[in-house]
């Protein structure tokens, strides 16, 4: 069993926002596979069998900063180990487009992530990070801020190869995912 969860901040005043990244790539990813969304643990959830492993995705409704309360639920009720987490989230120190796997490390400054590593006691989680560029203005209004229409242009180019990471990520080991796709569009 895997668990996939995608970092933003409920409610209308936070849709498609930078800092909704995560939720935005599995709203992507459950269109594509006609998933829809149930509410259990604060969070927004959704199942899917993909090569005979079963994969939840989660959307946390707990607020950014607050995240890991939502996937502490999850791990807890389907005993899910860290090895078999994947976190998608925003990351300003990549161009809109780019996006890393990595296999653990710091939160690097985001607060959803800070607060995951702090409730499941490891920094040993997977994860995406996509880019939403550097901001020109101040950090909160630039990850609150809306997506301009080329970067959305540029998002839709992206949502299948993240929904392809999802997939394999069902088969393939975290070192595997980040040989096949780390390269794609970052060098």
């Amino acid at each position: 069993m895997k668990l996939i969860v995608g970092l933003g901040n409920p409610g209308k005043k936070y849709k498609n926002t930078r800092h909704n990244s995560g939720f935005n790539a599995l709203d992507f990813y459950a269109a594509k596979n006609n998933l829809e969304f149930k509410k259990k643990f604060n969070a927004e959830y959704c199942e899917q069998v993909v090569n005979n492993e079963k994969m939840i995705l989660v959307k946390p409704q707990t607020y950014m900063n607050l995240s890991g309360n939502a996937v502490i639920e999850f791990v807890n009720f389907y005993n899910i180990e860290p090895k078999d987490i994947l976190i998608i989230y925003d990351d300003k120190n990549f161009e809109v487009g780019k996006f890393k796997i990595k296999r653990n490390g710091s939160d690097g400054g985001h607060n959803g992530i800070k607060n995951i590593i702090s409730v499941l006691h490891t920094q040993d989680i997977a994860r995406i990070k996509m880019g939403i560029s550097m901001p020109k203005d101040a950090l909160m209004d630039h990850v609150l801020g809306k997506f301009s229409k080329k970067d959305k242009e540029i998002l839709n180019n992206l949502y299948p190869t993240i929904s392809d990471i999802i997939n394999d990520f069902s088969i393939l080991s975290i070192d595997e995912l980040m040989q096949k796709y780390n390269g794609l569009n970052n060098e």
